[in-house]
């Protein structure tokens, strides 16, 4: 692939470039060549856009693409297509699949399937055997397989011997445990977020403290095991400050949360729209704000999609037998710059969208520089649009956000030597 990028301010706070605006030469996929005023000799395929950004190819450490098993909600190859349109150049693919990724052959699928395609597939291992909670799946395996993480996903490990055992055995390869803080009793079939609106619309709430009961066992136990942890879709005000003040004494917590739950508050619900049923639940504007803080702050790492693709019996049906989940790879970084904008920089936001979830996965984390290969994303974080359903590229089309006004959206991406535009 051959291209000569025009005229885009880099966004990278690796490469000696960040800040500038510049041209870049990329032959044979191949940084070869940065600076301005870059002469195009050889007749290369020229990229240029109104108010071009240009970063490291962002990466999305939660989708579920529902392959093996439920492929008619999305497969591998419709997953991945759904991300490079997001801007994505890299995502960690969720296990609880039907069967589970728990075992060498499951990783090795998702790996030989995604085989050279632009977009980066990294399979997360279940942590438990068929993501039942009951004994440790073979990590080990996983790992040497290819397995970057190991997780439940959305089925948060109940039983604390069993995670206390997970975080023990993982220190030996230096596996990664990612737990989903919830307590299930406590949520107990709850339909959103306890509170003022789940009153008035009758509903079952989800409490907080739910989350927070197991953000702090969570803690404790990586305390005892002196083991890293990271806690995922993180929620609620006291769960940001329960991890805050883990990480002051030195605690080796990492978090993250969905790009969503960075705008859209419980009072999206009043309408009973099925897309916003999602869990952890939307949350009060307050939990929005310490989210926020805790995004500002370092306290929170990392900005995901939680792509979880459902199809229409799941979703159009009464609220309290609807699935949980929304679809968000095409939108997820327009929710975070939309959200975001003016409390965090441009920067700080690509960081938490880029290099962090690398740097919590242990994986190679790219840059623009010359002789590098070009994993890019190509971007205009100020340009408002809005998603139409015909632009889906996902199977499903569960979100809440067909209509709603953005800001900020991908041009394409750039990796193994591929080039995609929108």
């Amino acid at each position: 692939m051959n291209a000569l990028i025009k005229s885009a301010k880099v966004i990278d706070s690796n490469s000696k470039f960040n800040g500038k605006t510049v041209d870049i030469l990329i032959e044979k996929g191949i940084i070869n060549k940065i600076g301005t005023n870059l002469k195009n000799s050889k007749k290369y395929q020229e990229i240029s856009f109104k108010d071009l950004h240009v970063s490291t190819g962002w990466f999305d450490m939660r989708a579920n693409f529902c392959d093996p098993g439920h492929e008619y909600k999305e497969d591998l190859n419709s997953g991945l297509k759904a991300a490079a349109k997001g801007g994505f150049t890299g995502v960690m693919i969720m296990p609880d699949t039907h069967p589970a990724t728990s075992s060498k052959s499951g990783i090795e699928y998702i790996i030989n399937k995604t085989k050279g395609n632009i977009v980066d597939a990294l399979p997360a291992g279940s942590l438990s055997h068929n993501c039942e909670g009951n004994e440790i799946a073979e990590m080990y395996d996983m790992h040497s397989a290819g397995a970057v993480a190991f997780t439940d996903n959305k089925k948060s490990i109940s039983k604390s011997s069993l995670l206390n055992r997970a975080l023990l055995y993982s220190q030996s390869f230096n596996g990664l445990i990612i737990d989903f803080p919830n307590d299930k009793e406590l949520s107990n079939h709850g339909q959103i977020n306890e509170g003022v609106i789940s009153t008035e619309l009758g509903l079952k709430g989800i409490p907080a403290l739910a989350e927070e009961l197991m953000v702090n066992r969570d803690i404790y136990l990586a305390e005892y095991c002196n083991a890293s942890i990271h806690l995922s879709n993180i929620s609620t005000k006291k769960s940001v400050k329960l991890i805050k003040d883990a990480k002051k004494k030195g605690l080796k917590i990492t978090a993250d949360v969905n790009s969503y739950h960075l705008l859209l508050d419980e009072t999206e619900l009043l309408n009973f729209d099925n897309n916003c049923k999602v869990i952890p639940p939307l949350r009060t504007k307050d939990d929005i704000k310490a989210l926020i803080t805790g995004l500002k702050d370092g306290t929170i790492d990392a900005i995901c999609s939680d792509h979880v693709p459902e199809d229409i019996e799941n979703k159009q049906c009464e609220f309290d037998n609807a699935a949980f989940g929304m679809i968000n790879l095409q939108t997820s970084f327009a929710l975070s710059n939309t959200s975001l904008n003016g409390k965090l920089t441009l920067q700080e936001i690509i960081i938490k969208t880029t290099s962090a979830p690398r740097e919590i996965l242990n994986i190679d984390n790219p840059s623009i520089k010359e002789g590098e290969q070009a994993n890019l994303t190509l971007f205009n974080p100020k340009v408002k649009w809005s998603l139409q359903k015909e632009d889906i590229l996902s199977k499903s089309k569960n979100t809440p956000l067909v209509g709603k006004e953005l800001t900020g959206k991908a041009y394409g991406v750039i990796n193994n030597n591929q080039l995609f535009l929108n």
